[in-house]
């Protein structure tokens, strides 16, 4: 099981998304855990900023398909329990008043790559790999990406992004604005969290000021849209499309959608 562990560097407090073996999928461990330390951090005075990042080459994977497939066979609503789960944790990065920087390592997939454009800056490697594969599965996105997509990118490129589902490297999305700063591999999480220290030795009510200004520019669309999203999401879970997409992932054949 995936977990969520909890370094202090200084005024950061680093949140690091930790199961190698599976490229650091997520659950609803890892969203009560990163509720709970988001919530405290909030109202820590030692702490400035924070930084989310995935142990071992990889950043995050997205959701485990054979979890979501078991869901498949129990009621809908356990389904939409684990999704609002993830939006609850969504919903705390943004609304947390300490900035939060993603360091992207290798790979930010499905829930990973909606996590990562949760945080208020994005750090990535040279050569990461950002990629929003629902759509392979039969799925719809979840974790507010088509909320940040359509507020940071062209409708085309987003479109592009969530209908084909392929995968965007870091540099184009860093052409785009969408990453912030582009890192040699393995040095990722230092410049994260040499940022994040910057930050933290800043005016910190200036910063919590800001980041507030800046989500209030979008008015409630990111709560509206998390919750569509989580019902695009569970119909499109009880799918036949999504049977067949999700077995032919774990199966490794091309899905066939279509008779």
């Amino acid at each position: 099981m995936t977990d969520l562990l909890e370094e202090r560097r200084g005024r950061v407090l680093v949140l690091t998304i930790s199961d190698p073996a599976t490229r650091n999928t997520l659950g609803p461990a890892v969203y009560e855990k990163g509720t709970d330390a988001l919530r405290r951090a909030a109202t820590d005075p030692e702490i400035g900023a924070i930084v989310l990042t995935g142990a071992g080459d990889a950043f995050c994977s997205g959701g485990n398909l054979n979890r979501l497939a078991s869901l498949r066979d129990g009621p809908r609503e356990q389904a939409g329990h684990g999704i609002g789960l993830l939006h609850d944790w969504i919903r705390l990065i943004r609304a947390c008043p300490k900035p939060v920087i993603a360091a992207v390592e290798g790979v930010a997939a499905g829930a990973g790559f909606s996590v990562a454009l949760a945080c208020d800056l994005i750090l990535a490697a040279r050569g990461a790999r950002f990629v929003l594969a629902y759509v392979k599965v039969g799925l719809s996105p979840d974790g507010g990406a088509t909320a940040f997509l359509a507020q940071t990118l062209p409708r085309q490129l987003a479109a592009e992004i969530a209908m084909e589902g392929g995968v965007i490297d870091a540099e184009r999305l860093h052409q785009t604005g969408v990453v912030n700063a582009l890192c040699d591999p393995g040095t990722v999480l230092d410049a994260a969290v040499a940022r994040a220290q910057k930050l933290a030795d800043g005016p910190t009510d200036a910063v919590t000021s800001i980041k507030r200004l800046l989500d209030a520019a979008y008015g409630e669309a990111l709560d509206a849209q998390l919750d569509r999203e989580r019902a695009s999401f569970v119909t499109n879970l009880f799918h036949a499309d999504a049977g067949e997409g999700i077995a032919a992932f774990l199966e490794k054949r091309r899905a066939r959608f279509h008779p």
